[in-house]
């Protein structure tokens, strides 16, 4: 496996020769105008008011700008910074919707060379630490680690790296989810099976034990080809991040297969 300073430089290097793989603020910052012209709207959902998926769908512009996420440049970064501290356009989220900005900007901060995050399988099963067998115990693979003291946070690139080296497939973006959220994705079907309630509480509070201070919960998808399993391979993983933002658990689960 090549280690995390190999892999930090490569990604510096490819970052050096190919600046275009970046999210580009030509196009992503007219789009999450344009988005929130739209969202503060009469006939919008929230009316003048932006709700927390209007502005999702706003922010997004900044991971898909250049036909797929790609992340969030520096000129995107300083025009969010903007944002941030715009305090009659802070005033027009919602509560969620300014948690979501807030969480998005942390997440996304330009920096794209990740933290060195080393991860280990956690002891005992999947059932075990959920206290209930099934579809997402059996599909869950769960790994855990630090970021050395003085040697970063998880940011977007950290959590992106760490996923792929440790688990073998290569994730989506990371975003932001609230619980209730990462319920709703962790009750879904896996391989046409439905967990049961049991598990889905029992993974929703291992989850959660490492971010239930922090408020620090993200989700995104991967795919693989002979990950795994022979084929074509897919689902989802969670990233529960500590409050000092160096402690971050996963879990990986996988959904379908073919």
């Amino acid at each position: 496996m090549m280690n995390k300073s190999m892999k930090s430089l490569l990604g510096g290097l490819v970052l050096l020769t190919a600046p275009t793989a970046l999210a580009t603020s030509t196009t992503s910052i007219p789009a999450f105008e344009a988005s929130i012209t739209t969202a503060r709207g009469t006939t919008s959902p929230g009316g003048a008011t932006v709700i927390r998926s209007e502005l999702k769908t706003a922010l997004d512009a900044f991971l898909n700008d250049t036909g797929g996420p790609t992340g969030v440049d520096s000129a995107e970064r300083a025009y969010l910074t903007t944002r941030l501290n715009d305090t009659p356009f802070q005033q027009s989220l919602t509560g969620t919707a300014a948690k979501y900005f807030a969480d998005f900007y942390e997440l996304n901060d330009a920096n794209p060379v990740g933290a060195p995050l080393y991860l280990s399988p956690v002891a005992g099963t999947a059932a075990s630490l959920y206290g209930a067998t099934g579809p997402l115990a059996n599909a869950s693979r769960i790994q855990e680690g630090y970021i050395a003291n003085g040697q970063g946070v998880a940011n977007q690139a950290t959590l992106g790296e760490a996923f792929s080296s440790y688990f073998g497939p290569q994730s989506s973006i990371f975003e932001p989810i609230t619980v209730k959220e990462l319920i709703a994705r962790l009750s879904g079907n896996i391989f046409s099976a439905t967990p049961t309630v049991d598990e889905v509480e029992g993974a929703t509070a291992f989850i959660t034990a490492i971010s239930r201070n922090s408020n620090r919960l993200y989700v995104t998808g991967w795919s693989c080809r002979g990950c795994g399993a022979p084929g074509y391979t897919a689902g989802y993983v969670i990233a529960a991040v500590s409050t000092d933002r160096r402690f971050v658990r996963m879990v990986s689960v996988m959904t379908t297969s073919d």
